[in-house]
């Protein structure tokens, strides 16, 4: 018996691996998914392992389902899905539930039903649901053949097909007799955006969405659906009616427009300060003044004065919130004042408090809580609610080039209620910095990459 273990960035080309050394007849024993590179759980991407073997008697796919069949615990996912598909339509089927009226995908029934069966199709290769390729699940029984790796692609397009059914609504309307093509199209945007790992609520309303504006003939049109939901996902995600705009002269106060970052340690506040001093001076022609309340982290107010050299900028450090107060009226004279503060813990209540105070000192007409893309959403969404003391009315994300998925940035922005302001893509001052636009967010979320 010959046993060896594949690698590959996907479970297909790992098999074809399998299939090209081993034969039609290798078994499938063992698949698993791993990350490599990247830091600390950060950047990564994921890996696909299979182990193989040849030589090996296997029981018959065919007798292999039977057996599979009669145990309660596994059952058949086909079976699974029509009846989450019977419970979506009604006992009496899609078309006795059109002729009724009812739309069964608007109800509360149907969509539990519609994001199961999704599951369960994304839950056994979404890629093979999305490529219609002969793939098998990530997770293959074992002893599993090609030849039964086949036969389980069969029963995954089966499913694909009723998920169409399901994403199109009950038929008739505007769908009509084109449901089924246009519930394809939509069910790859769809499983796209899971993928990227957007709420499974937005993704609701973002096809959903895109189902009522299309005709019948836009929805057998898959660039006109991918246009539909791009402007349907865009809609989720606020934006500063400023983004892209030069920076004010001066505040409706009469005060130099000042500017508060906040934000956890280490997403990048003091490089993003660098990058919107230089671009309101290179770009706008603005005079800006720089003030650092970032005492406690080592040589953060070297690596700001450094900036601040460089570009051409008065820079003033403040301990307390009275040294606040008094560099803010240092810098009169400018049009516009960048303030960086220290990053704060979002457990730390007393640092929080600090935190106010500065800002209270400085009264910022803006305030930008920066958060980093490469955070989880649970931690990215605790630094919001916990930072919330502080009235952050705009939000930054930085480190897109450190994302691992873009999906998270759509559910965050929609759940703080901050408007999108600034876009950061690396390290370099004064560039990788870019004017939030939900449009361009939304592209990168639906090709899962940082468009250039």
């Amino acid at each position: 018996m010959k046993l060896k273990t594949y690698q590959a960035r996907s479970i297909a080309d790992a098999l074809e691996q399998v299939k090209k050394d081993l034969g039609r007849d290798a078994v499938i024993l063992h698949t698993r998914t791993y990350k490599v590179g990247g830091w600390l759980g950060f950047g990564g991407r994921n890996m696909f392992e299979v182990t193989a073997s040849s030589g090996m008697h296997v029981v018959q796919p065919s007798r292999l389902r039977a057996r599979a069949a009669e145990r309660e615990s596994t059952p058949d996912p086909a079976a699974v899905a029509a009846r989450l598909l019977r419970q979506a339509y009604g006992q009496t089927g899609p078309a006795s539930a059109a002729a009724s009226g009812a739309v069964a995908a608007e109800n509360a029934s149907a969509r539990d039903a519609r994001r199961e069966v999704v599951r369960i199709t994304a839950g056994a290769t979404a890629a093979s649901v999305m490529a219609a390729r002969p793939i098998p699940a990530e997770r293959p029984a074992p002893g599993l053949t090609v030849a039964g790796q086949a036969a389980m692609a069969q029963e995954l397009a089966a499913i694909k097909s009723m998920v169409a059914r399901v994403l199109s609504g009950a038929g008739g309307g505007r769908l009509g007799a084109g449901c089924a093509v246009a519930g394809d199209a939509l069910t790859q945007q769809y499983l796209r955006m899971l993928e990227s790992e957007v709420a499974a609520d937005i993704a609701d309303e973002v096809v959903g969405r895109a189902r009522e504006e299309l005709t019948r003939a836009q929805l057998s049109d898959e660039k006109a659906v991918q246009k539909a939901v791009l402007r349907a996902l865009s809609g989720h995600i606020p934006v500063a009616p400023e983004a892209g705009e030069p920076a004010p002269e001066r505040g409706a106060d009469g005060r130099p427009f000042t500017v508060a970052l906040i934000g956890p340690t280490g997403v990048g506040k003091t490089t993003t300060v660098a990058k919107l001093a230089a671009t309101y001076k290179l770009r706008h022609g603005r005079k800006v003044g720089l003030v650092t309340a970032d005492t406690y982290r080592i040589a953060a107010v070297e690596q700001l004065r450094v900036y601040a050299n460089i570009i051409g900028l008065p820079m003033h450090v403040a301990m307390t919130p009275a040294e606040m107060a008094g560099a803010c009226a240092a810098l009169a004279d400018r049009d516009v004042i960048l303030i960086d503060t220290a990053g704060r813990s979002h457990n730390d209540d007393s640092k929080l408090e600090e935190l106010r105070a500065y800002l209270e000192a400085a009264k910022p007409h803006r305030t930008h809580l920066v958060l980093s893309s490469a955070a989880s959403e649970a931690s990215m969404v605790r630094s919001a609610e916990r930072f919330a003391v502080a009235k952050p009315d705009r939000v930054i994300f930085t480190k897109l080039d450190e994302a691992v998925s873009f999906g998270v940035l759509v559910n965050v922005a929609r759940r703080i209620g901050a408007r999108l302001s600034y876009l950061t893509t690396g390290q370099e001052v004064p560039d990788r910095i870019e004017a939030g636009k939900s449009e361009r967010l939304a592209r990168m979320v639906m090709e899962g990459a940082v468009l250039k």
